[in-house]
């Protein structure tokens, strides 16, 4: 979940700031850099969240995808016998987890 620190920090990396209440714009204390309207941060909250979701096929396909070692193991053995199994393998990860 991205939080009014992540906003922050896309807007200004340089920023120097405390947030009390946790993720709330209402309990910024600013410490370096010019203060940012809440609006500003909510909406970039919005914008980093939708980046962040319209990714998820990623984190997926990189949890299904076999260990690059047998990945390895399956091109060798692909090339020596005239075979398919690693080619096979990532689209099958790539069919469950298509991109949107």
């Amino acid at each position: 979940m991205i939080t009014i620190e992540d906003a922050i920090k896309a807007i200004n990396p340089e920023a120097e700031f405390s947030c009390n209440p946790a993720d709330s714009t209402t309990g910024i204390t600013w410490l370096v850099g010019s203060p940012i309207a809440a609006e500003t941060l909510e909406a970039k909250k919005v914008e980093l969240q939708a980046a962040y979701d319209a990714k998820q096929y990623q984190r997926d396909r990189k949890k299904a995808y076999p260990d690059i070692g047998d990945q390895l193991d399956m091109q060798y053995h692909d090339k020596k016998d005239g075979t398919t199994t690693w080619e096979d393998a990532v689209q099958a990860v790539k069919d469950a987890h298509p991109k949107p």
